[in-house]
């Protein structure tokens, strides 16, 4: 699970993941891979089977924005997972997260009355969190990775009711925002291998960086709560992200909420 050639196995996981029918591509006979051939793919993108086989073998590791571009299309990637492939591409991985969380942000997370909310950093290790968020989950206390909470911990799936679709997220959202060529991201990504489900999501090689949606919890004292999430960069700084949890004013998980502490 765990490569140098991040670049590479992305190419090939998304090629397999393209039907030649939805490429206007024949597909004769029996195929010996599922989805695009890599001469298929070569083709479609404009650029020869050689280099791209350079590329899936790494090799070659820094391609053109204009062969990143055809690729990113050839493979029907959405706006997510075309800039993670260019970031793939980048000539150095990105340097390592903040660890350091300022007073102002310490501040605001304390302001926010009955909103829980926390700082994590792009490998989801969580730098600050306030008492909500806390009470919520045990989980957000600082120290604590997310990932490795959600896949190998045993509170994650007891507090998720929709454990397998917030999974399916937390694999996407970690690859699109960690960079695989961090020592200390392929270090968790490995730890997490040893878990079956996360092994399967890996390989999917899905890419959604973390939104504002709504997510639902199960706490053990105040019951079911339903929180819509809000997802916020520090200062424009893409290394570390408020998570915030809100409740319609008024709602059964307004009051669950107050009843936290």
């Amino acid at each position: 699970m765990v490569t140098d050639n991040a670049l590479g196995e992305f190419l090939k996981a998304r090629r397999g993941r393209v039907p030649a029918s939805r490429a206007d591509l024949p597909a004769p006979g029996r195929r010996r891979v599922p989805g695009l051939r890599r001469e298929e793919l070569a083709r479609l993108a404009g650029i020869s089977e050689p280099y791209l086989t350079r590329l899936e073998q790494g090799v070659d590791r820094h391609p053109s924005a204009q062969v990143l571009t055809a690729l990113a299309r050839a493979l029907e990637l959405d706006a997510d997972a075309s800039a993670h492939l260019f970031a793939l591409a980048a000539p150095d991985p990105a340097g390592p997260s903040r660890t350091e969380v300022t007073a102002d942000v310490h501040q605001l997370l304390d302001a926010w009355v009955g909103t829980p909310a926390y700082v994590r950093d792009r490998r989801f290790d969580v730098l600050a969190a306030n008492k909500w968020a806390r009470a919520l989950a045990p989980m957000y206390e600082a120290g604590r990775n997310l990932a490795r909470e959600m896949f190998l911990g045993s509170e994650a799936r007891r507090l998720f009711p929709d454990w397998p679709e917030i999974a399916t997220q937390t694999a996407a959202a970690l690859r699109a925002e960690a960079d695989p060529r961090d020592p200390a991201t392929a270090r968790l990504v490995a730890e997490l291998g040893s878990d079956d489900d996360f092994r399967a999501l890996w390989a999917r090689h899905e890419v959604r960086p973390s939104r504002d949606e709504l997510k639902r919890f199960v706490h053990p004292v105040v019951g079911e709560l339903a929180l819509r999430r809000q997802a916020l960069t520090v200062g424009g700084a893409e290394q570390q992200v408020i998570i915030a949890y809100q409740a319609v004013p008024g709602s059964p998980s307004a009051a669950a909420l107050d009843r936290l502490l």
